[in-house]
């Protein structure tokens, strides 16, 4: 039977409708809206600390905390923060997505056709929204991508009309997405082969290519430049800067590489799975496998995708940790992958557009069975339950200490840290025998509270023995968070009752 009579027929003409972009950026924001009736996540919760304590210094970025992210990022959660708390930044996130599918399908119509746009704009909207991989937290992996995806098209757009401004403009919106995220590098390596690519292919002439690599450079290193005229202005020493961006990145994957490989391991398995469902893994599949069609079709442009899913694919892989999240990156060489080839007549095409299609049902159903699971009660919410549960029992100018980094139940308590490190990687890269902790604990600003949220001996056998020696020195056992994670009260101090709903969460606001 044809595509036009069957089944598979009447869902292709349905994607092939008028309004199929605008639908698709629509369905792209309205399915991360679910996200606000859900607990803020530790990723969320830590920058929204790190934000709301901000105060530079030259040996401190952003104060009291330590984190790896830029401060466009930080600037992002601070004023999201500011405009609707800590939950808003989901709409932020929604928005971007939404704009990612605009941009994406801007994008197919430049390497493409029509068609090819609004077929991309089905498949963006379904990876973004998948509950398979994450359609509830927003973080630099999601906010950046717009402007990954628009240094594509403003980079197809400068070289077809030979346009400085243009390349001007791709090279600002491809030096800003890792402003956002480090890793999101993918504008600037598609930017530099395509030009590249399309030099050697005689597409442009050398000095053309100088021209629009040169108004590229310059507009990729605009934010660079404001970035380091920010740290300038608020005292922050260069060294500082550049550590916490970029040095320290080195020294976290050897802290990774020094620990136990299980929870890396299970979790790229569990990334791998998540790719295959979602489509993504299918989709960039399908370019690999089309990849010499594609090539003598056009050089330059298949060129500048593969080393952008090559790129993008790397950073993942070198990053270490696997957290399902990390596949948004790869969203805009698949949307250009799934361009290519969507519109094909050829079984290459047509296999694409099933996957699409398959794709969309894929996320349909999984967000079907995520709406099911939490509307059961069965979504637990462990780390915001006993926050809560602690900021109940707590009284003003009370601390609090979360061993294993969950700034969610550090947001959730409503208390403040007196310890550096809200994330459990910087703790084990920049503390790893524990000293400053130790130091913090024996000392006269211990915090009030301490959860051992992971156990004290996990990544340091010799420093976690010496830490619990001194938290029996201090404290009593107050109880107990869920899942039985003991609850340290400073010794002498009365309290109340420390008893978390576990798994009955219900969404309250959390207070500035």
């Amino acid at each position: 039977m044809s595509e036009k009579v069957s089944g598979m027929g009447r869902l292709i003409g349905w994607v092939d409708a008028r309004h199929t972009i605008a639908i698709s950026a629509v369905a792209a924001f309205l399915l991360r809206l679910p996200g606000l009736t859900r607990p803020i996540r530790a990723d969320e919760a830590g920058f929204t600390l790190v934000a709301r304590a901000w105060d530079p210094s030259p040996e401190h970025l952003y104060g009291p905390f330590f984190v790896d992210r830029p401060p466009l990022l930080i600037a992002i959660f601070r004023g999201s923060d500011d405009l609707g708390g800590p939950l808003f930044i989901r709409v932020l996130g929604a928005l971007a997505c939404a704009l990612l599918v605009v941009l994406a399908a801007w994008t197919a119509r430049l390497v493409a056709d029509e068609r090819s746009a609004r077929w991309t704009a089905v498949c963006v909207a379904t990876i973004t929204s998948t509950t398979v991989i994450d359609a509830v937290a927003v973080k630099g992996e999601l906010l950046g991508l717009p402007f990954v995806m628009a240094a594509c098209a403003l980079t197809l757009l400068a070289v077809r009309r030979r346009s400085a401004w243009l390349a001007l403009l791709a090279g600002l919106a491809a030096g800003t997405a890792p402003h956002i995220k480090q890793n999101l590098v993918g504008g600037l390596v598609f930017a530099a082969v395509l030009l590249l690519a399309s030099g050697l292919t005689r597409v442009l002439r050398p000095g053309e290519v100088a021209r629009l690599a040169a108004a590229g450079l310059v507009g990729a290193s605009a934010t660079t430049v404001a970035t380091i005229a920010w740290a300038l202005s608020a005292g922050v020493h260069l060294d500082v800067l550049w550590y916490d961006l970029v040095g320290f990145r080195s020294d976290a994957a050897s802290a990774i590489a020094a620990g136990s490989p299980d929870a890396p391991v299970l979790r790229a398995g569990v990334l791998i799975v998540a790719a295959l469902v979602s489509g993504l893994l299918i989709v960039v599949g399908g370019f690999v496998w089309h990849v010499r069609e594609l090539w003598s079709a056009d050089r330059a442009l298949t060129a500048a995708t593969a080393a952008l899913l090559v790129t993008d694919t790397l950073a993942l892989v070198y990053g270490g940790s696997f957290w399902r999240d990390y596949l948004f990156p790869l969203v805009p060489g698949a949307a250009l992958a799934a361009a290519l080839l969507v519109t094909r007549s050829d079984p290459g095409g047509r296999r694409m557009r099933a996957v699409v299609l398959g794709a969309a049902v894929s996320a349909l159903v999984c967000l079907v069975g995520w709406s099911v699971l939490n509307a059961a009660g069965l979504q637990e919410f462990h780390e915001h339950d006993t926050g809560v549960a602690i900021e109940a029992a707590a009284e003003p100018g009370d601390t609090l200490v979360v061993f294993g980094g969950r700034a969610d139940l550090q947001l959730a308590s409503g208390l403040r840290s007196p310890y550096e490190h809200l994330w459990s990687l910087p703790m084990r890269t920049l503390d790893p025998d524990l000293d400053d902790l130790d130091t913090l604990v024996a000392g006269p600003d211990a915090p009030t509270w301490l959860v051992e949220w992971v156990g004290f001996t996990t990544w340091s056998e010799d420093g976690g023995a010496r830490l619990r020696r001194l938290v029996e020195e201090r404290y009593d056992v107050h109880g107990t968070g869920c899942d039985g994670r003991p609850v340290y009260l400073l010794r002498g101090l009365e309290r109340g009752p420390v008893a978390p709903n576990c798994g009955e969460t219900v969404m309250q606001p959390i207070r500035p």
